[in-house]
């Protein structure tokens, strides 16, 4: 299997994570957003979307980060450990955190992303900033009531690798905001839960090569 991703990218991450979860061998190909290694003739072949990640398994190929993960837990049931664990309820929760993740929690961290990377620190209105963390701490609210235990649906499952990229990013504009801390936002119980992921024993070997700079 072939991986191809971007440096950063929280859903190529998720991608890493449940590769490394159910203990798939896989060449990682990191593509260059600034080359436009995307727009390639011979990714473009791989991906018209041309978006990353893209996942090749043998002359298969998927993209989109969630359909990749769903297809790794089906194609190799008895590889690794489930990404979607327990019964039919749990499952449907880990499924239903996942898209929560992407369609609720990730949009409510734009503002603070946006602020951090792409406004001019003349521009900046602390404002917005401050509106920004009101909408993320909503968020984490809504996530440490649905939590279920230790992880998020139950047992560690594509749904904690799908929300831990996104909260992670949310680290990264520390470096941009010295004042900032992201941690302060979370609950306690979901701080708990991000210090039991960033304990995984394969999860500081996917954190993205640009962050360890």
């Amino acid at each position: 299997m072939v991986l191809y991703y971007g440096s950063g990218s929280p859903y190529a991450w998720r991608v890493q994570l449940a590769l490394e979860h159910k203990a798939l061998a896989y060449e990682r190909k990191i593509l260059s957003f600034a080359s436009q290694d995307t727009r390639k003739p011979e990714f473009i072949a791989l991906n018209p979307r041309h978006r990353v990640p893209t996942l090749t398994d043998g002359d298969f190929t998927i993209y989109e980060s969630n359909a990749i993960v769903e297809y790794l837990d089906e194609a190799y049931p008895a590889q690794g450990r489930p990404l979607f664990p327990g019964g039919v309820h749990e499952r449907a929760l880990a499924r239903r955190l996942i898209l929560e993740a992407d369609n609720y929690f990730s949009p409510a961290t734009d503002a603070v992303v946006d602020y951090a990377f792409y406004t001019k620190p003349e521009d900046r209105d602390p404002t917005k900033l401050e509106a920004g963390k009101k909408d993320v701490i909503g968020e984490y609210a809504l996530f440490d009531a649905a939590m279920r235990s230790d992880f998020l649906a139950g047992a560690l499952s594509a749904a904690d690798f799908a929300f831990y990229p996104l909260v992670a990013r949310m680290n990264r504009c520390e470096t941009k905001l010295p004042d900032f801390s992201a941690d302060a936002l979370l609950t306690p119980r979901l701080r708990a839960w991000k210090a039991r992921m960033e304990a995984l024993p394969y999860l500081d070997g996917t954190v993205p090569p640009h962050w360890r700079a």
